[in-house]
């Protein structure tokens, strides 16, 4: 079954187009990372199929349901979740802080005028758990601004898990990261459960193909390749995107 379908999508900003007839289908349960340099439409992209901006004509569906239109929030309420190319988080804040608003958030609960945020004590359960599943226990008291750009990636996705989305968007987790951060952030993208479904936009190659189970690549806003590490390493335009050469 496709969990995400995106039929001839295009957006227009004036006169600049960003999205150019994008197709693109991915199974339920598949890692798909989307390659390509800067400026290719992959944010673009990534922000019609999440509801940020509306698509100029095209469709997406997400799981047989037409989602081309719906507002972000109605998106989450059908299973999707995404993190951001630069950090969202509430950074003067705590780890756990923002782990138990993005549970609250993912059940669309409120709270009451003044009432500790710890007294809801399932959610509090819900979030030491995660941290604890993820290796961020040690970090949960901290106050965000005060961790590693790579800690900080880590809870931003932690974030995105805690609705225990059907599909997860990652806009570049790895942007910006050491190598040493990086390997972090690509090993936890490969402990996520294998029934989630992955979109993933990523600029390095070599981590594309540590996470994917099939890619496809982005030029100016439109989709020139698809499949899998042997396939895309040997597309000669891809190389020549890559290398600069055209």
């Amino acid at each position: 079954m496709s969990a995400l379908v995106i039929e001839d999508v295009a957006k227009s900003f004036g006169g600049v187009s960003a999205l150019r007839g994008v197709t693109l289908s991915l199974e339920a349960g598949k890692r798909l990372v989307l390659l390509g340099p800067n400026g290719a439409g992959k944010t673009t992209l990534f922000h019609a199929i999440s509801g940020n901006i509306i698509a100029s004509s095209g469709r997406i569906t997400l799981f047989g349901r037409d989602i081309t239109r719906l507002s972000p929030d109605a998106r989450a309420r059908l299973g999707l979740a995404r993190t951001f190319q630069i950090t969202n988080l509430l950074v003067n804040l705590t780890v756990i802080e923002n782990i138990l608003l993005a549970i609250c958030g993912a059940r669309e609960l409120t709270f009451r005028f003044m009432r500790p945020l710890g007294s809801y004590r399932d959610i509090q359960v819900r979030a030491l758990a995660l941290l604890d599943e993820w290796g961020l226990a040690s970090v949960g008291h901290q106050v965000v601004r005060n961790l590693s750009y790579g800690d900080q990636r880590q809870v931003e996705v932690v974030m995105a898990l805690a609705g225990e989305p059907k599909i997860l968007l990652l806009d570049e987790p790895t942007a910006g990261l050491s190598p040493a951060e990086t390997l972090r952030v690509v090993e936890m993208v490969r402990k996520l459960p294998r029934h989630m479904t992955i979109l993933m936009i990523e600029h390095d190659m070599d981590v594309a193909f540590e996470v994917a189970d099939w890619i496809a690549v982005m030029h100016r806003g439109a989709m020139i390749a698809e499949g899998d590490e042997a396939a895309i390493r040997a597309n000669k335009q891809v190389s020549d995107i890559y290398l600069g050469l055209e």
